[in-house]
């Protein structure tokens, strides 16, 4: 079926629909001038305004005045008739702080339940999130701050997933949004956007690839998540709980084994340039007992003392003592050869490494007996914050220095391997990328 044939199709489902009384009838679309089409499409595929192809576009809102909401619709975290979806549930697979209203808020609501395969779309902050509602076996609603789309049939709903995914899709969100503090759009700007439709076996063909290479692209992320829980877990085989100290190694405070502590520098905005030459190490780049580049914020960092005080060394251990508490990192000759400084979000810790590894502390602080430390000497009940005596006075178990170096080698090994695994993920994820593009242009 080509896509004329197809929205045609969908256009005589859409009217039974309103006759019937199961759908609203709407005003409809203009029509779809030349100036609107971004290119050609190949043959067989048509552009159409998003409203006529879907079953219905809605949101929250949608069911009444703000007024009448408020009255109506209880919302509460504590458990209830009917799960009121977030954008936020997904990223939890629905298994924590979730939202729940009664049953008279959730038949109130009736305009925007849910009863999975739906696609729900953030439409105020977060723009460009996209995903597909699954199937509780529960009575389900839409939260605010989304927008839906459902489709006639299901089995069209990846089609679109994908379309809304690509960078054609993810362009196509952004040019209706607007706003000075958060990027925003309505159900309307939505409905009216131009979108391409393929004829519905190609749509099928895309679908089918495009799933197996996310599959791939799963797995790889899979096999780095077990490699991460392997080191984990053989800290604990050569150590032993940490809490516990089953081994009875000596405890000691950090204090003990620091040659240099300091934090990071604030107010280098000036400095942060996107042809700097050095690194500003923040502390979304320091996470897992690693410092990752990818993100690296560029710098030219001036010639002075702060900038030499804040410059890191290889074997330096970062810890961030703002904000999320306790993430680690330890600097690699690479970093440190670059030209590498840190922000005020960070501590550098200097060890002396004749006694302790800093590879082997960042673990153990990642480990639960650390945060437990972190949790306990978080400074404020309102902002998290440490201080140089919360640091030093951190308390860690020291096996002997030869033990340390052994889980060092076994880190290393892991290493390797996850630097196979990362190689091959990022060859999936251009092919993936590079389909997107080739379907939705």
């Amino acid at each position: 079926m080509d896509a004329k044939a197809l929205i045609e199709e969908i256009r005589a489902e859409k009217s039974n629909a309103v006759a019937s009384g199961i759908l609203r009838e709407e005003k409809p679309l203009a029509v779809i001038t030349d100036k609107e089409k971004p290119h050609e499409l190949p043959e067989g595929w048509q552009w159409c305004r998003l409203g006529d192809y879907a079953m219905k576009v809605t949101d929250y809102v949608a069911s009444g005045s703000f007024a009448s909401l408020k009255e109506n619709v209880l919302i509460t975290n504590e458990e209830n008739y009917a799960v009121m979806v977030k954008t936020a549930d997904f990223s939890n697979g629905f298994t924590k702080n979730l939202t729940y209203t009664d049953e008279h808020g959730y038949k109130f609501l009736e305009n925007s339940n849910l009863y999975g395969g739906e696609l729900i779309l953030s439409n105020i902050g977060s723009i460009g999130k996209v995903f597909i509602v699954p199937d509780l076996h529960r009575p389900m609603t839409l939260a605010s701050n989304t927008v839906m789309i459902r489709m006639t049939h299901n089995e069209y709903n990846k089609y679109m997933y994908y379309l809304f995914l690509s960078p054609f899709g993810q362009k196509l969100l952004m040019s209706i949004s607007s706003g000075t503090s958060m990027l925003k759009f309505n159900k309307t700007q939505l409905k009216s956007t131009v979108i391409p439709v393929a004829p519905l076996e190609k749509q099928y063909q895309i679908c089918n690839i495009l799933d197996k290479v996310q599959q791939i692209i799963s797995g790889r992320k899979d096999e780095l998540t077990k490699l991460d829980e392997l080191i984990k877990a053989r800290f604990v085989e050569m150590f032993g709980d940490p809490k516990l100290n089953p081994n009875k190694y000596p405890v000691h405070q950090l204090s003990e084994y620091i040659r240099f502590l300091t934090s990071g520098s604030r107010g280098w905005a000036e400095y942060c340039v996107d042809d700097g030459l050095e690194w500003f190490i923040t502390i979304k780049n320091v996470k897992d007992c690693h410092i990752t580049t990818d993100n690296m914020q560029p710098v030219n960092a001036p010639d002075n003392a702060e900038a030499k005080r804040t410059r890191v060394q290889e074997g330096d251990l970062l810890i961030s003592i703002t904000a999320d508490l306790g993430r680690t990192g330890v600097v690699s000759k690479e970093i440190a050869d670059h030209g590498a400084y840190i922000n005020q979000h960070l501590t550098c810790i200097r060890l002396n490494r004749h006694a302790l590894e800093p590879l082997y502390v960042a673990y153990f602080m990642e480990s639960s007996a650390g945060k437990e430390q972190f949790i306990s000497k978080n400074q404020s009940a309102v902002k998290a914050g440490l201080n140089f005596n919360s640091i030093n006075t951190l308390q860690l178990i020291v096996p002997p220095l030869t033990v340390q170096q052994e889980f060092l080698r076994f880190v290393a090994q892991i290493d390797k391997s996850k630097v196979a695994v990362q190689a091959a993920l990022g060859k999936a994820q251009f092919l993936f990328d590079s389909l997107m593009q080739q379907y939705f242009g």
